[in-house]
């Protein structure tokens, strides 16, 4: 939602009104840091999903709670430069596969082992 409005902001402050998705470029800059936000949301709540429940509840939530985190730094720093992203992205995807790799563990334990 923060990010959301932080696209209305943004196109407030530039007179972009909606459906247009070009204008001034720090608008596209959040523009395309919120979209790209909303792209990865459903793996990433699939993944903390299922690693919480055939993992361990903890350990996914504070890696959810990290992705989350860094999903906010990435937005931030995509705002302000697009190369602000990329030591966020970096550490979300990481985060993302860390997720996965919990997530198939738990899988594994729970329809392999007795």
């Amino acid at each position: 939602a923060y990010f959301v409005l932080q696209v209305i902001y943004a196109r407030r402050k530039h007179k972009i009104s909606p459906p247009e998705t070009r204008g001034h470029p720090e608008f596209e800059r959040i523009f395309r840091a919120q979209v790209n936000c909303s792209e990865y949301f459903p793996i990433f709540i699939s993944l903390l999903w299922v690693a919480g429940i055939f993992f361990h509840q903890g350990v996914a939530a504070v890696c959810g709670l990290l992705y989350l985190y860094t999903r906010l730094k990435y937005f931030q720093g995509y705002a302000v430069d697009a190369q602000g992203r990329l030591r966020p992205l970096h550490v979300s995807a990481w985060l993302l596969w860390l997720l996965l790799g919990l997530a198939v563990a738990g899988l594994l334990a729970h329809f392999l082992l007795p």
